[in-house]
């Protein structure tokens, strides 16, 4: 098995090798943005606007044309939600650092609880290259309190590259703690992306969506029938199921615009807890916890990482976006390609 495994992988890397597009990035600090380019076409862009407390990818756009992303907050799309103004594009941070929520923290917070949450900053791009087969971007930022004080430095490794339809994002984050860093076993984590409204599960009940002009009404779920989403886990879990279990890769499948899409997490052998228990809700966030445990796991399980001053921790994650809806067979060997990256 593992023989054929191997072979598979080959095949698929000289696959890859024939069908890659040259990827093209533009730094635009004006507007506080790098774009990602496939060939002419966006793929994605590093976003550090002062409106959101952190960086994030935005928007991701799919080889049809279709962003797989919800535009809320940073525009209106009508029939999006309005909730968790916090979940933005694609995007790493925790939810208890030295007691700090990092990942709740949005414009939304008031002046008065402000000293409860963490704000990473952008603090630079340390590097921009473009490619025939790869784009490589690699941005500085630092994870602080209320008062300024920082608690982590980031270095963040991004890698972008398309190979057909399927276009992919491999991120590897360090993290160096400032002075002695507790993260301590919390759900909110760790690296996410909030999907558009069609590539949420079908559910019932009323739900608050925003029109194009900003104006916010209440309407039934199901009104529609706009939701296609549906999860499936390397373990074979599927729909609503998958939230709090493990797996080393997880598919969230639908259609968008008329396009079959498929977005894929892949977690790392390297980062601790792995595999990761998946914070995946139906109503479109998608999130790989590497850290929480112990919500997910019923107590039964813990993790708490304490970085001592000068300590680093390293965390790697793939995101693949498909048009078309790729086999577990695929996948697999997808997931044994990026377990090779290290």
């Amino acid at each position: 098995m593992k023989h054929t495994i191997s072979l598979l992988l080959v095949l698929n890397l000289f696959a890859f090798s024939v069908t890659a597009q040259k990827v093209k990035l533009e730094q635009k600090p004006a507007e506080n943005k790098v774009d990602v380019y496939i060939g002419n076409d966006l793929f994605t862009s590093y976003i550090y606007p002062e409106t959101i407390k952190k960086p994030v990818l935005w928007p991701v756009v799919t080889a049809g044309g279709n962003e797989i992303t919800r535009q809320y907050p940073l525009k209106n799309k009508a029939g999006e939600r309005v909730d968790h103004p916090h979940h933005v594009g694609v995007w790493l941070n925790y939810g208890d650092v030295n007691g700090l929520d990092f990942w709740n923290n949005s414009d939304a917070i008031s002046s008065e609880k402000a000293d409860k949450y963490g704000t990473i900053y952008h603090e630079k791009v340390e590097k921009v290259e473009s490619g025939k087969k790869e784009g490589n971007l690699v941005t500085a930022a630092s994870w602080k309190n209320n008062d300024g004080e920082t608690l982590l430095k980031e270095r963040s490794e991004f890698t972008f590259s398309a190979d057909g339809d399927t276009r992919i994002i491999d991120r590897c984050t360090y993290l160096k703690a400032n002075g002695e860093v507790k993260i301590t076993d919390n759900k909110e984590g760790m690296f996410a992306i909030r999907v558009t409204r069609e590539l949420e599960l079908p559910a019932t009940g009323k739900l608050k969506m925003v029109d194009s002009h900003g104006n916010i009404t209440e309407v039934d779920a199901a009104e529609g029938n706009v939701a296609t989403g549906n999860y499936l886990s390397s373990e074979g879990v599927t729909g609503s199921e998958v939230w709090a279990t493990r797996a080393r890769w997880m598919k969230l499948s639908g259609v968008v615009n008329g396009e079959q899409v498929a977005v894929v997490i892949f977690d790392h052998p390297a980062n601790p807890g792995y595999p990761t228990y998946w914070h995946a809700r139906g109503y479109g966030l998608f999130s790989a916890n590497t850290l929480g445990q112990e919500v997910f796991s019923e107590g039964k399980e813990k993790m708490h990482l304490v970085l001592e001053d000068g300590e680093t921790a390293t965390f790697r994650y793939r995101l693949a976006v498909f048009s078309g809806d790729p086999t577990e067979r695929e996948l697999n060997i997808m997931a044994e390609e990026f377990q090779d990256k290290i």
